[in-house]
């Protein structure tokens, strides 16, 4: 996969999200966020689920686990998708000419 198939899933996924999602809590994911709620007393519950996914977002992407999961899915890291331009297209290393291996070494 490419640059352009991230960008077509990324764009694919945000479309069908949404504004709102419906989310299933096991017991143990309601007793931490009881927790976290009845200790950080938001607004709502919406903001403490929208905190965990900037952070796990965040987290993952200083630990370079983004870009594991990148370059294994789509042959990329966050900085090429940020960027838009893979590192060979950055660097001018996809346009060298083909090698004539006859020709090689000929002056």
């Amino acid at each position: 996969m490419t640059l352009d198939d991230l960008n077509d899933e990324i764009t694919e996924s945000y479309s069908s999200l949404g504004d709102e999602l419906d989310v299933t809590l096991d017991r143990e994911t309601r007793n931490e966020l009881a927790l976290l709620e009845t200790a950080m007393e938001p607004e709502s519950t919406d903001e403490l689920v929208r905190r965990a996914i900037h952070m796990l977002f965040q987290t993952t992407v200083e630990t370079g686990n983004i870009d594991f999961h990148l370059r294994s899915g789509f042959d990329v890291t966050y900085d090429e998708y940020l960027s838009g331009m893979t590192f060979d297209e950055m660097t001018g290393a996809d346009n060298y000419p083909s090698m004539d291996d006859e020709r090689r070494y000929q002056f």
